[in-house]
């Protein structure tokens, strides 16, 4: 994954035409994130000492994996887990991210023939025992449909939020314009809503924003950037922007892609308590929570949805 292999140039190149949203550097940022987070091996073995993996699973089930596809190899994970569990997987990749994990799969077998026995691609998950499906709020309702009979996990919308204190670095506000624009602020880690104290200076997070502002050259971002300004402005409502971002005084946690909804706060315990457990909450990036600037680089068992895959697979 961090080679030059022309086969793998060439599915990173695939993955970028088949979906804009794409970009060779944010590729290579998830690629990153997960050879450096997931891959390394002394966490690996951490991860199989924790759970007591047992070294031959006598009885593996199949599981259902329907992948989603709103950042470049969003579902490795469960297919990791799944396969350090024991069982075999059935994937579903997303029609937007299939080329890189094709890839990936297609390298093991290479490698160890096998794989075959133990991941296969499908475009019907049928004759499954167990169902991992990530999707949206809408896609979770088909999910439960015809799932719910089984044992899974199917995961909804989230998002991630930020608390400030106007005490911030510099450093640390561009550290935070990573949480909000890596990924073009599709993934359910990335910032998409901000606290900050009544009085809060705007000035300088807008300009250590501006680290990103080449993002308003990418035709998909700076189309929805016209289109939600344009709404503003018609709208006669008041806004903040570097010219890669409108800074928008809005309640939703979740927000249009290229604009960042924030709220005032008058108690800071307060807010951190209706928040903490909120169940469209992913992460709280904070001086007290997740550190500035780490949001899009979880570790092994920063769960999506919160919820064990792992403990999960091992369950069944």
């Amino acid at each position: 994954m961090q080679g030059n292999d022309p086969a793998w140039l060439e599915a990173k190149k695939k993955a970028n035409a088949e979906n804009p949203w794409f970009i060779p550097a944010f590729i290579e940022l998830a690629v990153k994130n997960i050879v450096e987070n997931f891959l390394k091996k002394n966490i690996l073995e951490n991860w199989n000492r924790q759970y007591q993996i047992p070294n031959d699973r006598r009885n593996p089930k199949n599981i259902g994996i329907a992948m989603a596809g709103n950042i470049p190899l969003v579902g490795f994970h469960d297919l990791l887990a799944s396969f350090i569990s024991g069982h075999r997987a059935a994937i579903k990749p997303s029609s937007k991210d299939s080329a890189l994990i094709k890839h990936l799969v297609e390298f093991l077998e290479s490698r160890e023939p096998g794989i075959n026995d133990l991941i296969r691609f499908s475009d019907l998950l049928k004759n499954c025992d167990a169902y991992i499906a990530t999707g949206s709020n809408n896609t979770s309702r088909y999910f439960e449909y015809y799932f719910s009979k089984y044992p899974h996990i199917i995961r909804k919308n989230k998002t991630s939020v930020a608390l400030l204190t106007g005490s911030e670095t510099m450093t640390e506000l561009e550290k935070l314009a990573d949480d909000v624009y890596q990924f073009f602020g599709l993934g359910c880690r990335n910032v998409t809503k901000i606290f900050v104290p009544e009085n809060y200076d705007f000035v300088p997070l807008l300009a250590a924003f501006k680290k990103y502002n080449w993002l308003a050259d990418h035709h998909k971002y700076k189309n929805n950037y016209d289109y939600n300004l344009a709404i503003q402005l018609l709208n006669k409502k008041f806004y903040m922007t570097n010219g890669s971002i409108l800074l928008v005084e809005n309640t939703p946690f979740f927000s249009p892609i290229s604009q960042l909804n924030y709220e005032f706060y008058a108690d800071e315990s307060a807010v951190l308590s209706s928040l903490e457990n909120h169940p469209d909450i992913q992460a709280i990036v904070s001086n007290k929570h997740v550190p500035f600037g780490q949001a899009q680089c979880p570790s092994i068992t920063d769960y999506a949805d919160k919820l064990d895959t792992l403990s999960f697979l091992l369950s069944i």
